[in-house]
């Protein structure tokens, strides 16, 4: 799958914004980017399979792109500690999602965290 280069290159900040850019961060930013659309079908399938009364058409764009990437992180990055996953896509949710997503993140997540980890 051809990931677009503006996603990679933060097009979206402002160049002031992009110049404070930690380079780890850089890295780890696209390094969850590519990972989460290269793996796009198994991360959606992971995602349908814990989704409970709820149609994966319906999710929100912020809702799907945390649980996206935080399922990915899950899967795929084995040294991330999936309580700091869920965390983060939950502090998120806050700043960026409904009123309720973060509930919804939450119940989501750890459903997903509780296959992952077997």
């Amino acid at each position: 799958m051809l990931i677009p280069e503006e996603l990679l290159n933060f097009s979206w900040l402002e160049p002031e914004q992009r110049e404070c850019l930690d380079e780890g961060i850089v890295v780890f930013s696209r390094l969850l980017i590519t990972g989460t659309i290269e793996n796009i079908a198994a991360v959606d399938g992971m995602i349908r399979s814990h989704l409970e009364n709820w149609d994966f058409s319906r999710l929100n764009r912020v809702d799907l792109a945390l649980l996206r990437m935080s399922a990915y992180t899950m899967m795929y990055q084995s040294d991330v500690a999936p309580s700091i996953v869920i965390d983060e896509a939950i502090c998120i949710s806050k700043e960026f999602g409904t009123e309720e997503s973060f509930r919804f993140i939450n119940g989501v997540l750890d459903s997903i965290r509780k296959t992952v980890q077997g």
